[in-house]
C-alpha cells in the first residue's frame, strides 16, 4: 500500500477504511485508478476488516474475492471501506465498498466480496 500511496483511515472492529489520492502511477491510459489498483485497495480494507476480529496472534489471507466495477474511478480520493459480513474461527466473510470522492461527495465505483482464512503459527518460511 505504501507503494501505491495508500494510507490508513478509521479503524473499528470489523471494520476498516483505505484511501489513496490518484497520481499518474495509479492510473491506466484512459486517467483512471487503474482495476487493479482499485482491487488491491478493497482487498486489503477487507483484509483488515477480517484481521480486525481475530484473536491476537493471528493473522489472515484472502482465500477468494469477486469484485463487481461499477463506474469509473476518478475522483480526488478513492476510499475503500471493509467491513465483515460474517466472523468465523477459520473463514471470515467480507465486504469492501469503493468509493471516488470528488470535492467531498462520494460516488460507488466498486463491491468486494471476499473470504479471508485465519492463519496462526506462521513465521513466512515454507518448509
Amino acid at each position: 500500500m505504501t507503494a501505491i500511496g495508500a494510507t490508513i483511515g478509521p479503524i473499528s472492529r470489523g471494520s476498516v477504511e483505505i484511501a489513496l489520492q490518484p497520481s499518474p502511477v495509479t492510473s491506466q491510459q484512459h486517467g483512471f485508478v487503474h482495476g487493479g489498483i482499485v482491487s488491491a485497495l478493497a482487498d486489503t480494507a477487507a483484509g483488515y476488516s477480517a484481521l480486525s476480529v481475530m484473536p491476537p496472534g493471528t493473522g489472515v489471507l484472502t482465500v477468494e474475492f469477486k469484485i463487481n466495477f461499477v463506474s469509473p474511478a476518478i475522483g480526488d480520493r478513492i476510499i475503500a471501506r471493509g467491513r465483515v459480513l460474517k466472523p468465523g474461527r477459520t473463514l471470515v466473510l467480507t465486504q469492501a465498498d469503493v468509493f471516488a470522492e470528488t470535492a467531498g461527495k462520494e460516488k460507488l465505483i466498486a463491491v468486494l466480496l471476499g473470504t479471508m482464512m485465519a492463519v496462526e503459527d506462521r513465521d513466512g518460511v515454507s518448509d
